[in-house]
């Protein structure tokens, strides 16, 4: 961990130049202050208000909860420990099957979903927004309470070192089978709920399938 101290002058309480921020830092947190109620203060309310359903999902939260008092923790260029994320369940119109993509960069099967942009009110919005960039479905009529969490390692490439996303989901019901494959994934298909470990070992997925399952009930 960096020292707080670094800078200061040696010899005593100095107040010289070296002991105070610079104008960039503190024009930096001036505008941190600005913009973080925007998001954030909706990321720790839809936390706060979502019940985990086992031990593993309340140690999943209270991370979040943790993640959040960073400075920038929805920026993808937060590396430690990670950041944010939002992703969408895309049930069928039956509500018998999963919309999954194949990731080009993991190369696994996945609900679509990515990183928070800037002009993201919130976490949920940040959802339908990545299920609309890659799989070309607008859903308008979505839920607020957040379905599912989960915390997974990220490997190391050329422009980032490993890192973790702290993915925050959300369950849609669309009202078409019908979607679009754009550029973002390598392919787009929908899976049987009771076919999903034939096509994927991904165990988040498998765990949120379940939980789609029991609610089918």
């Amino acid at each position: 961990m960096r020292s707080r101290a670094a800078g200061r002058a040696s010899g005593g309480t100095s107040r010289g130049r070296d002991f105070w921020p610079s104008r960039d830092l503190v024009c930096q947190k001036r505008e941190f202050v600005r913009k973080r109620p925007v998001i954030l203060d909706s990321a720790r309310s839809a936390l706060g208000e979502y019940r985990p359903v086992d031990p593993r999902e309340a140690a999943y939260r209270e991370r979040m909860l943790e993640l959040l008092q960073l400075p920038t923790p929805t920026s993808r260029r937060q590396f430690e420990p990670g950041h944010l994320t939002a992703s969408g369940f895309v049930l069928s119109p039956e509500a018998d099957a999963l919309l999954l993509v194949f990731h080009k960069k993991l190369k696994i099967w996945v609900q679509p979903g990515g990183h928070v942009e800037p002009a993201d009110q919130s976490l949920l919005e940040a959802a339908r927004r990545e299920v609309l960039e890659e799989v070309g479905l607008s859903l308008s009529a979505a839920p607020a309470a957040v379905f599912d969490l989960d915390v997974h390692g990220i490997p190391a490439r050329k422009d980032e070192p490993a890192h973790e996303h702290f993915d925050v989901r959300y369950c849609f019901r669309s009202p078409t089978r019908d979607f679009v494959r754009t550029e973002e994934v390598a392919d787009v298909r929908w899976v049987p709920l009771a076919k999903l470990p034939e096509l994927t070992t991904d165990e988040s997925v498998l765990r949120a399938a379940r939980k789609l399952r029991w609610a089918a009930r």
